[in-house]
């Protein structure tokens, strides 16, 4: 992550079968819209709602480029809940629960808006439009 020190960013767990999958197509307009100004999207692939994440690092990867033009960094596949959960999103949830105070992460898609300082800002659920997070980073750059 010190790659991305210094930068906004809005970090996504990812699935390549999902009903919210076409998201991809608006975080990558994100990307490219504020990458010039301190922003990234990061895209956590995970399998643990209903697998629908099945490829391994190089098939997703190739999906998401060749389908929705993703040029945004894409992580190798992670548990984003659980006992095995990548520390970021453990962090990342501790930091901004969701509804009724719920810390794990329910479904793909849900995303997390980090500031410059590395501030947790906001959780957004999976059904959140990346098009409505736009005013938010744009505060943030």
């Amino acid at each position: 992550m010190e790659k991305f020190q210094n930068q906004a960013l809005l970090i996504v767990n990812t699935a390549s079968k999902c009903g919210f999958t076409p998201q991809f197509s608006e975080l990558e307009h994100l990307y490219k819209t504020y990458k010039d100004q301190g922003f990234s999207v990061l895209g956590f692939p995970c399998n643990q709602f209903m697998s629908q994440e099945p490829g391994d690092e190089l098939e997703i990867q190739s999906f998401c480029k060749l389908t929705y033009g993703v040029s945004f960094p894409m992580f190798a596949k992670v548990d984003v809940k659980g006992e095995n959960a990548l520390p970021l999103f453990t962090f990342l949830t501790e930091q901004a629960p969701g509804v009724l105070g719920s810390k794990a992460v329910k479904w793909n898609f849900t995303k997390f808006l980090v500031s410059k300082d590395g501030q947790v800002v906001k959780r957004y659920a999976p059904q959140t439009k990346p098009a409505e997070i736009e005013e938010d980073i744009k505060k943030l750059l």
